[in-house]
């Protein structure tokens, strides 16, 4: 099996996914907008060829050069799971005929307005969604859905550039900050509580499924530096008050044709119990999710994926054992890491159950909370029971402290 894997050096943890294909015995061809001499290490060691594309975000001319150069070397299958190159990927894919989903399937999953419109189609309820690439015309979709809504990228990832807009001039202004994004989504905004479902899908059957809950909505804590975003992995999402989004779930993969590969799926809970898409794609869930799931499930999903686009297989069995609880923490000042307050206590509190500790030391230069989700690092606990976990969340968000300056 000779698999050519777009971008498997970034973000992060496409490192474990290329990781992942070496051990199922693929030859992984890679391909990246750096030159190979700047790869991590353990990347250049699980590839067994590599293709520098310096204008790998030229989507058309970017096709035209790997599918040239990797033509001879005969693949079978083309893969990417980060979100700005998975079109090019379908794209690949199309020029040299090889399976896996076509360009207009990943449209779907990528185009927010297109996923929303086939989902709708399909009987899916969706949030009100207009599409608006000027300034005139998002003023329009505001009228017509009215307020308050939400504005996020079309072709956006996480939740970069997006904003609850509660009156024509909070719209305004972000009108004015988002100036730079071409195209954009003005959607309804649902009130409710906000959750992903998770996927790995063979032949667009999910093989596993897992339930995550964001503690505040994505929407609240990108928008205030002092909330310590916190997410918590649901030791069995087949459970009566998660089944209707696993469900929703399920609907959305068979309306966008999805095929083999994994799913990341956001998703509301309004007060009255109804769900609500919110999107999805083609590819896994940034956010160390991925690493909660496995810590969740004492399995290695890296590997398990690879398995699946590579022989349509998923061996793991899942033990759907442990709750999973994640916090980020943001410094508070700027510059340089001058404290941690709380950590050792935290650890005592926690004990066996502490499955991650990535706080940035005294010294270390802090990170823009804006940027990164994993802002000044993260503290992860797991346990069978969910109040445990919770518990220890709520420890970490309200005892654990960084300090910066200089």
């Amino acid at each position: 099996m000779r698999v050519v894997f777009i971008a498997p050096d970034f973000p992060p943890e496409q490192r474990l996914f290329t990781r992942g294909l070496a051990r199922v015995g693929a030859e992984v061809i890679g391909v990246g907008g750096s030159p190979e001499g700047a790869l991590d290490p353990a990347v250049r060691a699980a590839l067994s060829a590599y293709l520098h594309v310096p204008h790998l975000f030229n989507e058309p001319r970017a096709a035209e050069t790997i599918a040239r150069a990797v033509a001879r070397l005969k693949p079978d299958r083309v893969e990417s799971l980060w979100e700005p190159t998975v079109l090019l990927a379908a794209r690949v894919r199309e020029m040299l005929d090889l399976p896996g989903m076509r360009y207009d399937t990943a449209l779907g999953f990528r185009d927010k307005v297109t996923m929303r419109e086939r989902c709708a189609a399909a009987g899916v309820r969706i949030p009100h969604t207009r599409r608006a690439r000027t300034v005139g015309e998002a003023w329009q979709a505001a009228e017509e859905i009215g307020f308050p809504l939400v504005l996020k990228p079309v072709a956006g990832a996480g939740s970069a550039d997006t904003y609850r807009c509660d009156t024509p001039d909070a719209l305004n202004d972000v009108l004015r900050r988002t100036g730079h994004v071409p195209e954009v989504s003005v959607e309804e905004f649902v009130d409710g509580e906000e959750f992903t479902c998770d996927a790995v899908c063979i032949d667009g059957e999910p093989v596993f499924e897992s339930v995550t809950q964001y503690f505040p909505r994505p929407l609240v804590f990108r928008s205030e530096q002092w909330i310590s975003p916190a997410q918590l992995t649901y030791r069995d999402p087949h459970q009566p008050a998660l089944m209707p989004g696993v469900e929703l779930g399920r609907r959305v993969v068979q309306a966008l044709g999805m095929g083999t590969g994994f799913t990341h799926m956001e998703w509301y809970r309004k007060p009255d119990g109804e769900v609500v898409l919110g999107e999805i794609g083609c590819r896994n869930g940034g956010g160390h999710l991925v690493d909660m799931m496995n810590w969740s499930n004492d399995i290695d999903l890296y590997t398990e994926w690879a398995r699946a686009v590579c022989f349509g297989e998923f061996e793991a069995a899942p033990s759907r054992a442990y709750h999973v609880g994640m916090v980020f923490k943001r410094a508070v000042g700027e510059g340089r890491i001058t404290g941690v307050v709380g950590q050792q206590m935290f650890h005592n509190a926690a004990g066996p159950w502490l499955v991650a500790d990535t706080l940035l030391p005294v010294g270390a230069h802090r990170r823009d909370w804006k940027a990164t989700l994993v802002s000044d690092g993260f503290l992860c606990v797991r346990h069978p029971e969910l109040g445990k976990v919770r518990g220890l969340m709520d420890r970490a968000i309200d005892e654990v402290r960084l300090y910066a300056g200089g």
